[in-house]
């Protein structure tokens, strides 16, 4: 059978793994063909001091131009790191190449640990609001969906009643499935899968170890195991297992987390799907 095809628009960061490099891997791992369409290239992810970068916001009009002259269909669209607002008109564009009954997922990457990145315009914001909009799947760490539901962004819900509360609100105010990431305590990490007033809850145990560019790398898995057919909460669950396999490794090898995590040593844990732990539960 033809692999399926996942069109990702996405930064391209040449040294620190994060991005297209992670989800190239991760996507043709689990089987699939990734077409990177390149946001910006970096010569390193923005965490890195000193790095070179290149927005391809016109280029991004061009090569969709030939995409859609070829007729090229996807299976499935990524949207991840934007750094314009015509990058995120470049998006729906794409999306709309999606062959019928293909998924648009949209990781809304404006900022982590309650603060923005300094590319987090109120014009990027908005044009990510009305992406989510249109997407099937949003991905939004606890800060990014403080941002969609027009809270402050270092707010934070108490409690896994009122977590569950900002699922559903996301997927009521989106019309969309949400998948909300970065909560825990001090021994587990949660992540919530909603739909409508559904909402699932899959953990894994806390590492104590942070690296750059986990949640681009949870975004492919994620949709890897979407186009796999599994349902969201069993490929919530295998993303964050091999997200959290990868930080383990990487934090035993003890390399400096600029670099990220080193999922080359891991991408076995991606080919034959059999590594759901099934942590589940319905709140």
């Amino acid at each position: 059978m033809e692999p399926k095809m996942a069109l990702a628009l996405h930064d391209l960061s040449a040294v620190g793994r994060a991005g297209l490099t992670q989800a190239m891997c991760a996507l043709s791992a689990m089987g699939h063909q990734c077409v990177p369409l390149p946001t910006a290239v970096y010569s390193s992810h923005a965490g890195i001091a000193g790095f070179a970068v290149e927005d391809l916001t016109a280029w991004m009009g061009r090569a969709l131009a030939q995409y859609e002259s070829l007729g090229l269909q996807f299976d499935a669209v990524l949207s991840g790191y934007l750094s314009t607002p015509g990058q995120a008109d470049c998006v729906l564009r794409a999306a709309a190449c999606k062959k019928p009954g293909g998924v648009l997922l949209v990781d809304p990457v404006m900022g982590d640990g309650g603060r923005l990145y300094k590319i987090c315009t109120p014009a990027l914001i908005e044009s990510l609001r009305r992406l989510c909009r249109a997407a099937d799947y949003i991905t939004p760490n606890v800060t990014e969906a403080a941002v969609l539901l027009a809270r402050p962004a270092d707010s934070a819900p108490r409690g896994a009643d009122e977590a569950a509360g900002w699922v559903r609100a996301l997927c009521a105010r989106y019309e969309t499935c949400t998948v909300l990431t970065g909560l825990g305590d001090g021994q587990t990490i949660y992540t919530l899968c909603g739909q409508g007033d559904t909402v699932q809850a899959v953990q894994n145990p806390r590492i104590g170890a942070y690296y750059p560019g986990t949640g681009d790398l949870f975004a492919a898995v994620l949709l890897g195991g979407l186009m796999q057919g599994a349902d969201m909460a069993e490929a919530a669950q295998r993303a964050a297992d091999f997200v959290c396999a990868c930080i383990r490794e990487t934090a035993r090898m003890g390399t400096d987390p600029k670099w990220g995590v080193a999922l080359e040593t891991q991408l076995w844990r991606l080919y034959d799907g059999q590594d759901l732990t099934g942590n589940r539960t319905v709140l």
